[in-house]
């Protein structure tokens, strides 16, 4: 401080300022009334040449963005450059006894940060260059010697080498550039063709290709097993069910995008195609699931040192299923700090926004559901969501609904459900769920984020670094486990009670014998024309209704535990049944969504309400098509691991 109260202009805290200082309600923040002495916990702007008192007065308030606020030049409170103040030139000071920041310690503080900056862009070239060599080494293993004795194909590692390769590349070069000659070669060989047809012959064209890729897809390919060509086009006939449906349901039948609808359909059964029938395809998705299955371990990793090494082998929901669950929400956190998980969703958002002509936030919603789920999804376009027309709003909760989130994606490969099926189908609900919502409720009006696709960043949430960004994915982790655990136990619980008031009405009618009356076996039959139309085996009918009925009034949560259970179901019903429970679309789901949807904008908690049992429907609808394209595709390839 001065060497006197009075000549800074003040008497104790009540005085006024003296004249010409600014005035602050707190007079410890004003400039004038700052302390000279150094302390270890204050920047430059404290320590100036110290004065022959140590009258001392403390701020009562705080700060912008973390930083104190008498860092802050006396000119402009509102600008903070810490380079430019000036430090401290003593790290112990004599009087006070405070300990700072010498000279040289910050000297090297700033060396090394200079150093970083400097050798940060080679950081990268470091990288790829370490797996260019990891790369030629395995591809001239396999020449010189022949394929590998433990079966390990190098597909996976060139793809894998290929996607460091171009995300390397694009840190230096626009993705832009790079599409530049793709959209040259595409705009004289496809366009040309397209605009030298006539124009009311697009959509029938498009729609009978579409057609021929589903019936050769499904009707060429040999018979094996119960991979019958009846069962095949009981298959064809459910999917046209329930698209009929959908059109004679829709909002407004003539305003229906069908370049929407027919790319949504065509894209998922090519994605089908690709998991179903190729062995790259099954090469690939099983690589994903070993990485999933990897992660796994390491969760069982933690629990170990937290309990014992027994722990992760009981058959335990609440210690084989939660642990992985925090443990993923936590890495997805850390790839969201580090910008790779928004690299991806932004690669994805422009495929679908450039192949079925969605608006910017619904093709941003769209990729990032199966990575981060429904409520986070909605989050990436959070400054778009106040502005969203009715038709986005019903898309971006059919998305929430159509497919499960990663987070949990982890839990099911844990009870034992086909992992290659679990993934693929998160990925081909996508496509559908665009082309079905927009069957259902078709665009009406002008988007704001049309012809533009946009990740906005959130600042709001944004961590100050890697650990904080892993140490908040490891607390909401927790915080999505115990959702998933309260409401699991509250309503399998619910369900009981259900079925102990059937089974005690039942018997009246004598409904006992040999099974009582519960809910499950009424959604049985009344779901048993939806498992017919999947092409479900006649003998598993009964059973996959019931699963798909209880992951409708439950989750699918308790679907797939009754799945995994189940061990008399056909192979060919598992898979389907797998791929119709493989979505959030369930009553719980729709409350989240509405709850989400509305913290984020409050304004429009009413038409997110009027438009939530719609996409839900059309959620349910989007899973049950990716089931009925697994009933079309399915093979002996994929069902080797069931």
């Amino acid at each position: 401080m001065g060497s006197s109260k009075e000549n800074l202009g003040f008497e104790g805290h009540n005085a006024s300022p003296q004249v010409g200082v600014a005035s602050n309600p707190d007079p410890a923040l004003d400039y004038v009334n700052e302390h000279r002495h150094e302390h270890a916990h204050h920047h430059g702007a404290a320590a100036h040449e110290k004065e022959k008192n140590d009258d001392v007065m403390y701020s009562t308030g705080t700060t912008e963005k973390g930083r104190d606020l008498l860092d802050t030049p006396p000119q402009d409170y509102t600008k903070h450059k810490l380079n430019d103040t000036p430090v401290a030139e003593k790290s112990v000071d004599e009087e006070s006894g405070h300990i700072g920041h010498s000279e040289n310690e910050i000297t090297h503080t700033r060396l090394a940060s200079r150093w970083y900056r400097k050798a940060r862009p080679f950081i990268p070239i470091l990288v790829w260059m370490v797996f260019t060599a990891w790369w030629i080494h395995g591809l001239c293993t396999v020449v010189v010697w022949g394929p590998r004795p433990d079966g390990l194909s190098w597909l996976i590692p060139f793809l894998l080498y290929l996607a460091i390769t171009i995300r390397v590349i694009t840190l230096w070069v626009p993705m832009a550039s790079l599409w530049r000659p793709v959209r040259w070669l595409w705009d004289r060989t496809v366009f040309k063709a397209y605009e030298a047809t006539p124009k009311k012959l697009h959509r029938p064209l498009a729609a009978a290709i579409t057609v021929a890729v589903y019936l050769i897809g499904s009707f060429v390919p040999e018979e094996s097993g119960e991979n019958t060509r009846a069962n095949r086009a009981v298959s064809i006939f459910g999917l046209l069910v329930m698209l009929f449906g959908l059109w004679a349901t829709s909002r407004n039948r003539s305003a229906i995008p069908w370049h929407t609808v027919i790319g949504g359909m065509l894209t998922q059964f090519i994605i089908a195609i690709f998991v179903l029938r190729t062995q790259a395809g099954y090469d690939i998705f099983a690589f994903i699931s070993f990485l999933a299955r990897t992660l796994l371990s390491f969760a069982n990793e933690g629990v170990v040192f937290l309990t014992d090494d027994t722990v992760p082998k009981l058959p335990w929901f609440f210690t084989g299923v939660i642990p992985p669950i925090i443990f993923f929400v936590s890495l997805v956190s850390l790839l969201y700090h580090s910008g790779i998980l928004q690299w991806f969703v932004e690669r994805f958002a422009h495929f679908f926004y450039w192949t079925l002509r969605v608006s910017g936030a619904e093709a941003v919603v769209a990729a990032a559901t199966p990575f981060i789920g429904q409520g986070e999804s909605a989050m990436l376009v959070r400054p778009f969501v106040p502005h969203l027309t009715l038709a986005e709003i019903h898309q971006v909760m059919t998305c929430g609904f159509a497919t499960i989130a990663g987070s949990v994606l982890i839990s099911y490969i844990n009870m034992g459900l086909n992992a290659q099926v679990l993934v693929s189908s998160c990925i081909m609900s996508i496509p559908a769920s665009l082309a079905i919502s927009k069957m259902r409720f078709p665009e009406e009006e002008e988007t704001l984020t049309s012809g533009r696709v946009v990740v906005p960043d959130d600042d709001e949430h944004k961590a100050a670094n890697a650990l904080h960004a892993f140490t908040n994915g490891a607390w909401l982790g927790l915080k999505i486990a115990g959702m998933i655990t309260c409401t699991l136990l509250c309503i399998i619980a619910f369900v009981g009670l259900i079925n102990g008031f059937l089974g005690w009405w039942g018997k009246y009618f004598n409904i006992n014998d040999p099974n009582p009356l519960t809910l499950q076996m009424i959604l049985g039959y009344v779901l048993y024309p939806v498992a017919w139309l999947l092409g479900v085996p006649k003998q598993d009918l009964r059973k996959v209704g019931e699963l798909i009925g209880i992951k409708i009034i439950t989750n699918e949560f308790v679907a797939f535990a009754s799945l995994s259970a189940d061990k008399d179901l056909t192979t060919r019903g598992r898979i389907i049944a797998t791929y119709a429970c493989c979505g959030f679309g369930n009553i719980g789901s729709l409350g989240n969504q509405i709850g989400v949807l509305s913290q984020i904008a409050p304004g429009r908690s009413g038409d997110v309400s009027k438009v939530a049992v719609s996409a839900l429907i059309a959620g349910i609808i989007s899973t049950l098509s990716s089931a009925s394209v697994a009933g079309m595709l399915y093979t002996d390839l994929i069902s080797r691991d069931i």
